[in-house]
């Protein structure tokens, strides 16, 4: 079987079987590229009103565990810190997807906002439905995805190579060299 029938073969099937993960990830990355600029994503960072952080790690879980809302009981409860000392705050992320952010100059909570950044993102790398599904199913998908990619740049270059073939061979004999008297 020749290549370029045997390539349709592959791009059709492929493109069946990597349909429905890639409908995931198409649909979460564009979310994902949008979240600095859609709140229901993930929350606007906020300023605070120092440059160097002045404040103990403590003084940060003693903000947000007296906040009623967050029900932060201990460390246990916080996934983790983004500190961003030129803008003066910490991003406080819950492992309940909440955010709060905390000025690192007096510890007070400037921002409490629900993230949904983190749960896209394990939706788009496939983590959210376990090891499984992210490497039996996700993995095999961005394979199939990167082979399509690879035998539609060939579909679509072939028909230049191909021309640029004709091209030389119908030049070869003329040299450029006119044989008229």
């Amino acid at each position: 079987m020749h290549f370029n029938p045997l390539n349709r073969k592959v791009h059709y099937w492929a493109s069946a079987i990597v349909a429905v993960p890639l409908l995931f990830v198409i649909s979460t990355g564009l979310l994902l590229q949008l979240k600095k600029h859609w709140t229901w994503v993930q929350p606007p960072e906020t300023r605070g009103s120092v440059k160097t952080p002045t404040i103990e790690l403590s003084h940060i879980l003693h903000s947000v565990m007296a906040h009623p809302d967050l029900a932060v009981t201990g460390w246990h409860d916080v996934n983790r810190l983004d500190v961003r000392p030129d803008r003066g705050v910490v991003k406080v992320w819950l492992r309940s997807n909440w955010e709060a952010q905390v000025d690192l100059g007096t510890a007070e909570i400037l921002q409490i906002a629900y993230r949904r950044s983190d749960w896209i993102e394990s939706i788009h790398d496939g983590s959210i439905f376990g090891d499984g599904v992210k490497l039996g199913i996700f993995l095999p998908a961005a394979t199939g995805l990167l082979l399509l990619w690879i035998g539609g740049m060939w579909m679509f270059l072939y028909p230049f190579i191909g021309r640029r073939r004709v091209r030389v061979r119908k030049g070869a004999g003329h040299h450029g060299i006119s044989m008229k008297p």
